[in-house]
């Protein structure tokens, strides 16, 4: 959530970022504006009205001590009145307040300087590319089929079990997925974060901390009867762990590491684009987290960078960063880089990880702060990437390495899969 004495102080500088996402939002930024100037005169009213009112207290005490009770009745008639005029202000004053906050939770976080304009995916920048495109066999297959070809995955009995979007893995299927989960959480305790074992589902406190609710309510599974989310990603509990916490300024930054099965309602269209792996219900994840200090976030989102680029590297798949453009951010990121592989046999490329600075807008939700070295409260920066996703992982693992003798597996996974070919 941005702050509103931030829009207060830079307001034309504000607009132009968010700009970046919608004209739209300047709108919205006036309205703010409009309704904080109506909620802080109400407030100043209705001080001025509550000193008042004790000013008179003490002085009809000290009329009635001196046997003035004409002059302390007429200013009881004056306190009563004030009273009631109060009483009204605080009613209206929380309403103001909450028609500023509801408005005020609209607007998304505000992009950073580097992020360039447009509207559509189409309009992100790819700023890095590794490896080339795999020359497939003859008679090469998309990975559902590979999956039936190899028994892998069945997604018939996960929609018997549950719906479409619920695949049940097994055999080697489920040992790969095994295999992948523990390489990457090895990968981030080699570079230093600590792993957590969170819970999967949440209360609206916490999906309104990391900004999924209220704005992506309609995606999330909603336990009605306990009124918990199932989490969307590991990021939601693992970053809600420092909601309402003050941290010391020398426990920056903060790296935590979490595998979890993800959750989304999101509807698919038909289409190869969604066949298969390409989307699902119910996913599997492993998702690095930072809280750090604002003035290390941008070179801590670097160093995020390269750990995502070493996982693709040694799993020895092409890939490309893209640099997402305003319109096609989160709703709560400064700056996103997206890592696609390129899938062989679908001759296209799949989103495997995002990996994104929200600066201060999660944290302002959380209030969660630390203490700086003037011994003031200062919010913190949050960060989060996937690394990595699993589902389309598999996919262009499948694709990308099979063979006329079965589907390759990648060196580094060898020690965790116990088997360096699925035949």
């Amino acid at each position: 959530m941005l702050q509103i004495q931030q829009i207060r102080e830079n307001t034309t500088e504000i607009k132009q970022r968010l700009n970046k996402r919608n004209p739209k939002f300047a709108a919205v930024v006036d309205e703010v504006l409009k309704l904080d100037e109506e909620t802080r005169k109400i407030k100043q009213t209705l001080e001025a009205n509550l000193s008042e009112a004790n000013q008179l207290a003490k002085k009809i005490g000290e009329l009635m001590k001196g046997g003035q009770k004409a002059e302390a009745e007429e200013l009881k008639s004056k306190t009563a009145a004030l009273k009631e005029q109060s009483k009204q202000l605080e009613e209206r004053l929380k309403i103001s307040e909450d028609q500023l906050f509801n408005t005020l939770v609209t607007l998304p976080n505000t992009p950073h300087a580097t992020v360039p304009e447009g509207s559509t995916a189409e309009e992100n920048v790819n700023i890095f590319e590794q490896g080339n495109a795999i020359a497939m066999p003859e008679g090469a297959l998309p990975h559902w089929d590979l999956i039936t070809k190899y028994d892998l995955i069945d997604f018939e009995l996960g929609t018997k079990i549950t719906g479409a979007g619920f695949p049940v893995y097994k055999g080697k299927g489920a040992r790969l997925q095994r295999a992948l989960v523990n390489f990457f959480l090895d990968e981030a305790l080699k570079a230093g974060y600590t792993e957590i074992v969170p819970p999967y589902l949440v209360n609206a406190d916490s999906g309104f901390g990391t900004g999924q609710l209220p704005d992506k309510e309609g995606q999330m599974y909603h336990a009605q009867v306990d009124d918990l989310y199932l989490i969307p990603t590991a990021e939601v509990p693992v970053t809600n762990i420092y909601r309402d916490v003050i941290l010391k300024e020398e426990e920056l930054p903060i790296k935590n590491v979490a595998y979890s099965p993800c959750f989304r309602r999101e509807a698919g269209s038909w289409g190869a684009h969604v066949r298969g792996l390409n989307r699902l219900h119910q996913f599997e994840k492993v998702e690095i987290v930072q809280i750090a200090h604002p003035e290390h976030s941008y070179r801590i989102l670097d160093e995020m960078v390269e750990h995502v680029k070493g996982l693709l590297t040694k799993l020895e798949l092409p890939f490309r960063i893209l640099r997402l453009c305003g319109g096609d951010m989160g709703f709560t990121s400064a700056l996103t880089y997206d890592f696609e592989t390129y899938s062989a046999a679908q001759q296209r490329w799949l989103e495997v990880s995002s990996t994104s600075n929200f600066e201060s807008f999660q944290a302002n939700r959380l209030k969660c702060r630390f203490k700086n070295k003037e011994g003031k409260n200062q919010l913190v920066h949050t960060l989060n990437g996937s690394a990595l996703a699993l589902p389309r992982i598999v996919a262009t693992l499948l694709e990308n390495n099979q063979t006329p003798n079965g589907i390759i597996i990648p060196k580094a996974l060898v020690p965790y899969t116990g088997f360096e070919v699925i035949n």
